[in-house]
C-alpha cells in the first residue's frame, strides 16, 4: 500500500519527485489527512476568502495552432461562435460585472499564437478604458514579442496567463505547432519585464501522474502568482472528444490540488475548467485545499453564475475575496 511521504513540517515546497509522487498514490483513505496538511497552508498564506474570477472570450476561434483539447484550434471542428473581436459592448458590461460583484479579477482571452503590433495596440487602448475602473486584470494572449508585451504593461495591464498545459514529455502528445519549452520562455520574458504570472494546467488528456508531477515541479520554478487546474472537459469536434475521463474522480482532483498548494504554497491555486462536473458535492473540501475559482463559464464552455457561485462559496464556510474597486 502506498503511503504519504515524510515530512517534518506541513510545509515543504522542495518536495522530490518521488514524494510529489507519492502524495497523487495517497489512498483514498488517507485523503482528509493530506487536504488537512495542504489547508494549514491554504490559510495560512490565503484565509478563508476565496477570489472568483470571470473570463471573457475576446477573440474566438481561428487559430493557427493545433492544441487537442481546444475548441478554437485549428483542427477543430466543434460549433463554436468565431469572431476577431468581441464586442466592446460585451467586454466593457464584463468589466462593470466584475466591479459591480467585488470579483477578483477580470480574466480576458484571445485565440491565437501571434498578434501585430497593431492589434496589440487596440487590445492596450481596451485595457486602459477597463483600468480606468481599478479592474484586475489578466490576458491570456498567447506568443508575444517583448515590444508587444511593453505596450500592454505600459497600457496598465500587470499580469498575464501562458499555461504549461502539461508536462515537457507529454506535450508533443497535445499539440505540434508550438513547443513546452517555448512556452516556458516566453512566461520567463514576461517574467523579466515585471508582469505577474498565471500558469497551469489541463488534467485529464491522457497523461500519466508523473506528467502531472513534472508538469507541477516546473510550475515550482516558475513560481506563478497564480496556478489554475483544469479539469478536462471533452468538446465534441476537437480530438479528445471521446478521451475517458472516468479516472478524474473528486478524489484524484483533490490530489492534484492539494500537490500545487505543497509545492507551490503562496500561490492561488485555482481549480478552474471542470469544477462543477467533477467537485460537485465537495465544495467544502475542495475549497480548503484551492483559494481561486471561476464563475460564469470558460471561453467556450458554460459554467457556473454568479449568485450560485457565491452560494457554494459561504455554504462551504468560506468568504468570496472583493479586490477590484
Amino acid at each position: 500500500m502506498t503511503t504519504q511521504p515524510k515530512t517534518t513540517e506541513a510545509e515543504n515546497p522542495y518536495l522530490t519527485r518521488e514524494e510529489a509522487l507519492a502524495i497523487l498514490n495517497t489512498p483514498d483513505d488517507q485523503l482528509d489527512e493530506l487536504i488537512a496538511r495542504a489547508e494549514k497552508l491554504r490559510r495560512k498564506y490565503k484565509g478563508d476568502n476565496v477570489g472568483i474570477h470571470i473570463l471573457t472570450n475576446a477573440r474566438s476561434g481561428n487559430c493557427s495552432q493545433d492544441c487537442a483539447y481546444c475548441a478554437q484550434s485549428c483542427r477543430s471542428s466543434a460549433d463554436i461562435e468565431k469572431y476577431k473581436w468581441v464586442s466592446d459592448e460585451k467586454l466593457y458590461r464584463d468589466n462593470d460585472f466584475v466591479n459591480k460583484n467585488h470579483l477578483a479579477r477580470h480574466c480576458i482571452g484571445l485565440s491565437g499564437m501571434k498578434f501585430t503590433d497593431a492589434e496589440i495596440e487596440e487590445l492596450a487602448a481596451k485595457i486602459r478604458k477597463m483600468k480606468e475602473t481599478g479592474t484586475h486584470l489578466c490576458c491570456s494572449i498567447g506568443f508575444l514579442t517583448e515590444k508587444q508585451a511593453r505596450m500592454l504593461k505600459e497600457a496598465g495591464l500587470d499580469r498575464i496567463n501562458h499555461n504549461l498545459n502539461s508536462s515537457r514529455a507529454f506535450y508533443p502528445n497535445i499539440c505540434s505547432t508550438h513547443t513546452f519549452d517555448q512556452r516556458v520562455a516566453n512566461i520567463k520574458m514576461l517574467q523579466g519585464l515585471g508582469y505577474e504570472i498565471c500558469s497551469g494546467g489541463i488534467i485529464g488528456m491522457g497523461e500519466s501522474k508523473e506528467d502531472v508531477v513534472d508538469m507541477l515541479l516546473e510550475l515550482r520554478e516558475i513560481n506563478p502568482e497564480a496556478i489554475p487546474i483544469n479539469f478536462l472537459l471533452p468538446i465534441e469536434g476537437t480530438p479528445l472528444a471521446h478521451k475517458d475521463t472516468s479516472g478524474l474522480t473528486p478524489e484524484y482532483g483533490l490530489k492534484v490540488l492539494a500537490l500545487a498548494r505543497l509545492l507551490v504554497p503562496q500561490a492561488d491555486i485555482r481549480c478552474a475548467a471542470g469544477r462543477e462536473v467533477y467537485f460537485k458535492g465537495e465544495e467544502k473540501r475542495l475549497l480548503s485545499v484551492v483559494n481561486s475559482i471561476f464563475a460564469s463559464g470558460y471561453l467556450t464552455e458554460d459554467g457556473q453564475g454568479i449568485e450560485d457561485t457565491i452560494r457554494v462559496i459561504e455554504d462551504a464556510g468560506f468568504t468570496y475575496e472583493i479586490e477590484s474597486a
